[in-house]
């Protein structure tokens, strides 16, 4: 069960209050707060989040400043390289890039790569300075950051699955894949991010009942399902539009790449403990027929694709 989290109201706030309703933490290092009432709608709760005031992951903002004292040596493939495994960055980054190139024409910058070669190097780290991090905005909530850690663990296994599914199908599109992959819980971060309170709610009705459905006890906790306020909040950053149509769960028609990153965030959620869980049967069967093998050399290869 996760830890309760104390929080308290900050500027007098009501329940009855539709926008976004915000709590401080004492110990806070920023004063960024907590959501500490669900907001009644996903425009509501889309308000809360601003890309530019996102933290990062404390490693990448480690290797940010390591970078920065050595910029000539520093070019947006080996940002990219280092910085890739951090989903608020890339968030960050994309929305960045997208609001500078707001009502232009052109291509989009479809993975984080390419928004960094767009942006350039030295205006990279002019716009990025040193950043906030997620460990210190939840330092004084454990139960939080494990939390957050858990998912940010099964984003990554579910973009390493995704990426070798595109690689077996030798999908043009592999790097965007991945990045959708890596991105399609984004959403989930943030409630751990910012509602840490909620989020543990959500976590402890679903470890107590184990054929509770997400969306079902999301609406309940949260008054939205995360995948509307993920689709809500990359409209609002104007991330890339085969980004945001891979990640729509809800699409009549789902493409080979859709299908690609849905059943490897399946099958992350299924083996994130073990491969014992009885769904893993379906699982294997689907990612079969999307890759044309057989079950048994698919089976074979998720294993070897985890153990990497």
């Amino acid at each position: 069960m996760a830890e309760p989290v104390a929080l308290a109201l900050k500027g007098g706030a009501t329940p009855t209050d539709n926008r976004c309703i915000m709590l401080s933490s004492v110990a806070a290092p920023t004063d960024t707060g907590f959501i500490d009432r669900a907001p009644d709608h996903v425009n509501a709760w889309a308000a809360c989040f601003d890309a530019a005031r996102l933290p990062i992951l404390r490693s990448s903002a480690v290797a940010i400043e390591e970078m920065r004292g050595n910029e000539d040596a520093v070019d947006a493939h080996l940002l990219a390289e280092t910085l890739a495994h951090d989903p608020l960055f890339t968030l960050k980054v994309l929305a960045h890039v997208a609001h500078l190139r707001r009502g232009r024409d052109g291509t989009d910058a479809e993975t984080l790569t390419a928004a960094l070669v767009m942006l350039g190097i030295t205006p990279f780290f002019r716009d990025f300075g040193p950043q906030p991090t997620v460990e210190e905005e939840l330092a004084a909530y454990p139960a939080a950051l494990d939390g957050f850690r858990t998912v940010l663990d099964r984003s990554h296994r579910a973009a390493r699955f995704a990426l070798a599914f595109a690689v077996q199908r030798m999908d043009h599109d592999a790097a965007v894949i991945r990045e959708a992959a890596l991105l399609h819980d984004f959403a989930d971060l943030l409630v751990w991010l910012r509602a840490p309170a909620l989020a543990g709610e959500i976590m402890r009705r679903q470890r107590e009942d184990g054929a509770l459905r997400s969306l079902v006890v999301q609406a309940e906790v949260l008054n939205i399902g995360l995948p509307d306020l993920q689709q809500a909040l990359m409209q609002k950053w104007r991330l890339p539009r085969i980004l945001i149509d891979i990640a729509d769960d809800n699409r009549e028609s789902v493409s080979a790449q859709a299908r690609t990153v849905l059943l490897a965030i399946r099958l992350a959620r299924h083996t994130a403990r073990d491969w014992d869980n009885p769904a893993l049967a379906d699982d294997v069967r689907d990612i079969a027929e999307l890759l044309h093998m057989g079950t048994e050399p698919t089976l074979a290869l998720l294993h070897d694709i985890d153990g990497d």
